[in-house]
């Protein structure tokens, strides 16, 4: 009997050993080498009566609508103007943020098509359970499979193909060929690669619902994140009731969209105007607060921005954030003592965006760096208006993109005032009801802002 041949395979990289090493020599992790069985892949000849050919694109027949919309507006902006037929949607989250709640909310948009909800974690009562909780009752053409062999799986579907498959999760399933658990790179791989091939084949929509380590990142080979159509990111902090969904990668349509959703006993409902929720609490004269406008794809937010500065109790000042990039802060607290000749190696900086809510665009540069100046100089910031604008080290307040959709939001929400970049008022379209203030310099903010 020939002797079944096994490798050793890095959980974390992929990388392969044929004995089992601590560390891993390629990412550097440690205890990370699980065995899996070698596969020895057979050579595949074409012959005269082979039909495999390569098609001319001019031949290569398109459907005009391949598109199915969900009717939840927030997801189907996310993925671009709806499902594309076939495609392979993989969606990451935190435990407990609302992955599974989506997907049943999600299932039960679709009352003309049948969805299969292959549950790899719950038994069908759980399911059934959650869905009552949720009040969702016409699921008539909602079917549950408990089953975690993808063989098995497979087989179903080829008995009786649904319009759309929801996979609850992927590192739940396995391929009984290999030795490997669940978990697994060789089993992730190898299961998402049967989903894909089932959604290219039978042009049916994949949903595949995926853990992320502790790192953020979605759990699995980054293999994975290649082999699908989409990946999307459900973010939402734990002690906060909102939840934010982005794509990280999408073939049929933009990256910088993204939705808002809110968390209640009744299940996830869509925010829509953001802006209007993260500023209905916000504090009229305290000192510290500003309002910046940013833009998420094509969607301008309105948030607030808080600070809080004050004297160090230790050697060493600290630098904290929430909702900002933490080496943002260390170049914009940099400009100010240079520009400005502000003392801050003596004083706590903490920077938080309220609402639970993260900013990545510089154009919140000057809401920052005037919150700042706010709170060490306990002066409150102008509750009617809006600051807009990058800050560049030596200073200026330079050029942001999207300025009309920023502008046209602050209005909306009934702001007076709008301090901009004095180079995005060229060309733009002035109104009435906002006044549009332009600056150069970080210098002439702090007049327009603080009292």
């Amino acid at each position: 009997m020939a002797k079944v041949q096994s490798k050793y395979v890095c959980q974390t990289c992929a990388y392969e050993s044929p004995r089992w090493v601590g560390k891993c020599p390629n990412c550097g992790e440690w205890n990370s080498f699980v065995e899996e069985l070698a596969q020895k892949i057979t050579a595949r000849r074409i012959t005269k009566d082979s039909k495999v050919r390569a098609i001319p694109l001019s031949e290569v027949d398109i459907v005009e609508d391949r598109r199915i919309e969900t009717s939840i507006g927030e997801f189907d902006r996310v993925l671009g103007g709806g499902i594309v037929l076939g495609s392979v949607i993989l969606i990451g989250g935190d435990p407990g943020v609302g992955k599974s709640t989506l997907m049943m909310q999600l299932a039960a948009q679709f009352s003309k098509r049948i969805v299969l909800y292959v549950s790899g974690e719950e038994s069908s009562k759980q399911i059934k359970i959650r869905a009552d909780r949720l009040g969702l009752r016409s699921l008539a053409s909602f079917s549950v499979l408990a089953e975690t062999n993808v063989d098995i799986i497979t087989e179903v579907i080829d008995r009786s193909p649904p319009d759309v498959i929801i996979v609850d999760s992927i590192q739940t399933m396995f391929r009984p060929q290999l030795e490997s658990s669940p978990g697994s790179v060789a089993q992730v791989r190898e299961s998402t690669a049967v989903f894909t091939r089932i959604a290219k084949e039978k042009s049916i929509p994949v949903f595949l619902i995926g853990h992320v380590t502790k790192e953020g990142v979605i759990a699995g080979p980054k293999v994975v994140e290649h082999m699908v159509d989409t990946v999307l990111q459900f973010e939402g902090e734990r002690h906060y009731a909102y939840r934010i969904l982005r794509a990280i990668k999408n073939r049929f349509g933009s990256t910088n969209e993204i939705g808002v959703f809110e968390m209640r006993d009744s299940g996830l409902t869509e925010v829509k105007n953001p802006s209007e929720v993260f500023l209905s609490e916000r504090s009229f004269g305290a000192a510290g607060s500003t309002v910046v406008a940013s833009v998420e794809g094509t969607r301008p937010i309105l948030v607030e921005v808080q600070a809080l500065v004050t004297p160090t109790s230790y050697g060493v000042p600290q630098r904290n954030t929430t909702g900002f990039d933490y080496r943002r802060l260390g170049l914009l607290i940099a400009v100010l003592e240079k520009r400005l000749g502000m003392v801050l190696g003596q004083q706590d900086v903490f920077v938080n965006i309220a609402g639970g809510i993260r900013i990545d665009e510089p154009a919140v540069d000057l809401g920052i760096a005037a919150s700042i100046i706010s709170s060490l100089r306990d002066v409150p910031v102008d509750s009617q208006s809006v600051a807009i604008g990058e800050i560049g080290l030596s200073g200026e307040v330079r050029t942001v993109s999207q300025i009309e959709k920023r502008v046209q939001e602050a209005e909306k929400l009934g702001f007076q005032r709008v301090i901009l970049p004095k180079n995005n008022l060229k060309g733009l379209h002035r109104t009435n009801g906002v006044e549009l203030c332009g600056i150069e310099r970080i210098e002439d903010a702090v007049t327009f802002l603080l009292h």
